[in-house]
């Protein structure tokens, strides 16, 4: 598997990431076979595995240190996340200093280690202050619990702020952003994606198969059959096919499934390799629920993707444009607030 540096950091991580999301109540509930699944991933070559203390409520952190027990935790660059709420509490969740504090100890414990090698902050929050939460993650860095600290889903105002508010506050620097990115979410090309290649910051993008859309589970005539899995059941809109954004990523997906019949490749070869093509990504962010899954999305790793093929791309779905806007995974709420009054 080839590896690629995390932005400036000199560390050096597999194209593929794992994530962890679905390992736990979330999605695979058998923790030995969430195992199994983590160390095929291992034996594949992938050393960067990616979870949140939310996922299954800590759950995905315990099944992810259960897996890296015995030897395996010094070879892994391990991220986790914190900001999302955890309980009722309103004090257990954001990204104060008085919760990442607390929060990181008890990733710390779940995971079954003494330091955190990438520590994010899952969603930006424009009610607490940056420099709070640089002061928080700054500390954590020098006391060695944490080496490099990024981000998820923020918005490149956010982005850009922060790197200022480290420079001038004399804080630890963001290395990362972790946003959504596919064929079908391509809104990151305007100007995230170009920011973070100009602060030399590493971008781990997530749903690369945008949430399962870029499968082939998606075409015209098909009918999605089976539960609906946690993630659809929380984000409804970007399922509900009664919505004209919805009919539209459908249509986009039948073209993308017959050009990907026609390059010779699966679906989700096509989807991985498009995201890995880009030059400001560094890893591509996998998901498996199923030992299936995975190997399905390890096929992608070498494939590249000719010219030809990613002018079709293009064609089917311009740069720069995100089909259904809720898939962005983030809106501020300033538009929410105007949406609301409108």
């Amino acid at each position: 598997m080839q590896h690629r540096l995390l932005g400036r950091t000199g560390v050096s991580v597999s194209k593929l990431c794992l994530g962890a999301m679905m390992f736990g109540d979330w999605g695979t509930k058998d923790h030995e076979e969430s195992i199994r699944i983590i160390h095929r991933a291992l034996d594949a070559g992938i050393n960067f595995i990616d979870t949140a203390d939310v996922y299954s409520r800590g759950e995905s952190e315990v099944i992810v240190g259960e897996a890296l027990a015995g030897g395996k935790r010094d070879d892994i660059v391990l991220a986790t996340k914190v900001h999302s709420p955890m309980d009722e509490n309103p004090n257990h969740r954001g990204n104060s200093r008085r919760w990442i504090i607390r929060e990181v100890e008890n990733s710390l414990r779940r995971l079954g280690t003494d330091w955190i090698d990438l520590y994010q902050i899952h969603r930006y929050d424009p009610d607490t202050d940056l420099d709070e939460t640089l002061g928080a993650l700054t500390d954590l860095v020098h006391a060695g619990k944490v080496r490099y600290i990024g981000h998820s889903t923020w918005p490149v105002s956010a982005i850009v702020e922060a790197q200022w508010t480290a420079r001038e506050r004399g804080r630890e620097r963001f290395m990362s952003e972790q946003p959504t990115y596919s064929i079908l979410t391509r809104g990151i090309e305007a100007e995230v994606l170009p920011t973070c290649a100009r602060y030399g910051m590493g971008v781990i993008s997530y749903s690369p198969v945008a949430g399962g859309w870029l499968t082939g589970r998606y075409r015209e005539g098909s009918e999605v059959t089976g539960p609906a899995s946690y993630a659809r059941q929380r984000l409804a809109d970007r399922f509900d096919m009664s919505m004209p954004a919805n009919q539209r990523k459908l249509d986009a997906a039948e073209q993308l499934a017959q050009l990907a019949e026609q390059a010779g490749l699966t679906m989700i070869q096509l989807a991985i390799a498009f995201v890995l093509r880009h030059p400001a990504v560094t890893a591509a962010i996998i998901g498996p629920r199923t030992m299936e899954h995975l190997e399905s999305q390890l096929a992608a790793a070498d494939v590249e993707l000719p010219d030809d093929v990613l002018d079709r791309i293009d064609e089917i779905v311009p740069p720069g444009i995100t089909i259904n806007p809720a898939d962005n995974g983030w809106v501020s709420p300033a538009l929410q607030a105007a949406a609301r009054r409108r």
